[in-house]
């Protein structure tokens, strides 16, 4: 596996891949690498000749400097599962790499970047949008790959793939879960013990309520699920919200949409939680 560090070696790199006509894979992170990551690699290498893989904790995406700080940070273990997954690059750079200049783009993604975790963290696709943008410009792939457990960042990349009309196709990989349910996150790495066994109740709601949708209206549902996370003490339920799968605008009743999906976001100890199921 090679490493580079700098925007120029990697531009590089993969210039001369591409006119030896080979195709590019690549999956950006930000590092603290989990088997979710890892199948979107598999996944990756499967389908492309060269598999790109960057490590870059973000701060522009950040609204919590505290949040920033805590990420958790473990290059040299990344890099072996890396090179065990089979990555044929990996980029990470520095901030300054990234950002040499202070960053004043704006992005207006309308009604879609502003429902949920755009409501919640008021300028983080902002960030995203601005460093992916910047990473698929550099890295210049074929195919890009995220999973479905950051769904509204999923349709946030997507909406920005068409607007900047940018020659890359994004794939869309299922949410990877623990054995008990547990959708796999680099923040669950900052789970206590008991909150670690805690945590999977979010999935078992979740599939509550998805069962539970045959036989209720979407106003009931969403009441039955703020009920069930009142009565627990561990968990601080930020939002739960039934929206369609295109714009991810709230929905009233079932046949509001053709593909619906239900989101949440609970507070565990210190820990934010992100996690859907679809309902349609």
């Amino acid at each position: 596996m090679i490493t580079y560090s700098k925007i120029s070696d990697t531009n590089n790199f993969v210039l001369q891949q591409r006119s030896n006509g080979k195709t590019i894979g690549f999956v950006p992170t930000m590092g603290a690498l989990h088997d979710g990551h890892l199948e979107l690699m598999k996944r990756a290498k499967q389908e492309n000749d060269i598999l790109i893989v960057s490590v870059f904790v973000n701060p522009t995406q950040f609204n919590n400097k505290q949040d920033l700080d805590k990420y958790p940070r473990d290059l040299n273990r990344d890099k072996r599962l890396l090179i065990d997954v089979g990555c044929d690059v990996l980029f990470a750079p520095t901030a300054d790499e990234m950002y040499p200049n202070k960053v004043t783009k704006k992005y207006d993604f309308g009604s879609l970047g502003s429902v949920m975790e755009g409501g919640s963290r008021p300028g983080h696709f902002n960030g995203v949008a601005i460093v992916v943008n910047k990473l698929l410009d550099i890295t210049n792939p074929h195919k890009a790959y995220f999973g479905e457990k950051d769904y509204q960042q999923l349709a946030i990349i997507k909406k920005l793939v068409e607007m900047e009309s940018l020659p890359v196709q994004i794939i869309d990989c299922p949410i990877v879960r623990e054995k008990d349910g547990l959708a796999m996150s680099s923040r669950n790495e900052r789970l206590t013990s008991d909150e670690r066994n805690t945590a999977p109740y979010i999935h078992q709601i979740l599939k509550l309520a998805k069962k539970n949708s045959s036989t209720v209206c979407p106003r009931k549902l969403k009441q039955m699920v703020i009920n069930i996370f009142k009565a627990e003490d561990e968990f601080e339920l930020e939002y739960f919200e039934l929206a369609d799968d295109k714009e991810l605008q709230p929905i009233t009743s079932w046949d509001s949409a053709s593909g619906i999906i239900a989101f949440i976001v609970v507070r565990l100890g210190k820990v934010r939680l992100i996690d859907n199921i679809r309902i349609i």
